[in-house]
């Protein structure tokens, strides 16, 4: 994996306000998989509230 460093949010790879952009920059994994991913844990796991931490993210992730 190659960490960038610190996380922030995407400002170019965005969809709603760059969170899953942001993670998969700082993976160093492709943008789809990792919203792929985000989808399926949110919907599959119940202890994993999906909406709650995407709008926590949003507001803890500084812009990049």
């Amino acid at each position: 994996m190659a960490s960038k460093g610190r996380l922030t949010r995407s400002s170019t790879d965005k969809v709603v306000a760059g969170v899953c952009g942001g993670l998969a920059e700082w993976l160093g994994w492709d943008v789809t998989i990792v919203r792929l991913l985000y989808v399926l844990v949110s919907i599959f796991s119940a202890g994993f509230p999906g909406f709650l931490v995407y709008i926590i993210l949003w507001a803890a992730m500084p812009v990049e």
